[in-house]
């Protein structure tokens, strides 16, 4: 299991693809139409090999808005890249895990897992053909030039009610190593890349943070105190989400 791409959620697209897209100094988004059936629009910035969309509502009702209306702009989502699909949908079944959406086409197969029976997040399962492939980020995705090619997302933080139990059911899920306590913290880890769960925030359950790999981070927060952004040591908050700030 790899960190393929990570989302937002955040009621204003346009503003917050230019917040995200300055701040990380991104190439222009790739807008996906398929989004549409969930009731989204989207955009979705090449970062390394991985990916990070924002989405926006467009109509009543979907599970984004929903989430919006409870934290505000927030993390959302976490896509996993496997390279066996059938082993882990093999492991859902014996779990009684739920899928509320699924996808086999002939360049990726992905299903989401219902946030229930997984806590904290929406997370997808996905496995590209060929691996270095990723349908979600548009037909023409490519790497940025130098070293931005080496950027990459290494972490995400989940704020849970009880750390410990979230993480142990993340860890039978995905059918990952026991989490390891990391002070106040559980850490699972993946291929690359890891994730953290922390005791929940005020706003309740859900993704808290993501740890990013920049090529300049002290221009990164440079553009972001000039953006007026919340800045603290090396953490900036955008969509009401820390990303913590590594050097490569």
């Amino acid at each position: 299991m790899r960190i393929r791409q990570i989302v937002f959620a955040a009621a204003g697209l346009q503003a917050g693809a230019h917040s995200l897209a300055t701040l990380l100094g991104l190439d222009s988004p790739y807008r996906d139409p398929g989004v549409a059936e969930f009731g989204l629009d989207n955009a979705v910035f090449v970062l390394g090999d991985q990916f990070v969309e924002i989405v926006s509502p467009t109509r009543a009702g979907t599970t984004a808005g929903r989430l919006i209306e409870r934290r505000g702009d927030c993390g959302y989502m976490l896509i996993l890249q496997t390279d066996d699909f059938d082993r882990e949908l093999a492991r859902f079944e014996r779990l009684g895990v739920r899928r509320v959406w699924a996808k086999d086409l002939d360049d990726i197969r992905a299903t989401h897992l219902h946030p229930k029976d997984i806590g904290g997040a929406i997370v997808s399962i996905d496995q590209p053909t060929p691996p270095a492939s990723w349908r979600w980020g548009g037909p023409d995705w490519k790497l940025q030039p130098g070293l931005a090619a080496q950027q990459r997302v290494v972490g995400v933080t989940v704020g849970a009610d009880d750390p410990a139990a979230m993480a142990a059911r993340w860890a039978q899920v995905l059918g990952l190593g026991a989490p390891v306590a990391q002070g106040g913290t559980q850490r699972l880890v993946l291929d690359g890349g890891w994730v953290d769960f922390e005791p929940a925030d005020a706003r309740g359950e859900g993704i808290s943070g993501y740890t990013l790999a920049v090529a300049d981070r002290d221009a990164v927060l440079a553009r972001a105190r000039e953006m007026g952004l919340d800045v603290a040591c090396h953490a900036v908050t955008l969509f009401g989400t820390r990303l913590e700030l590594r050097a490569l």
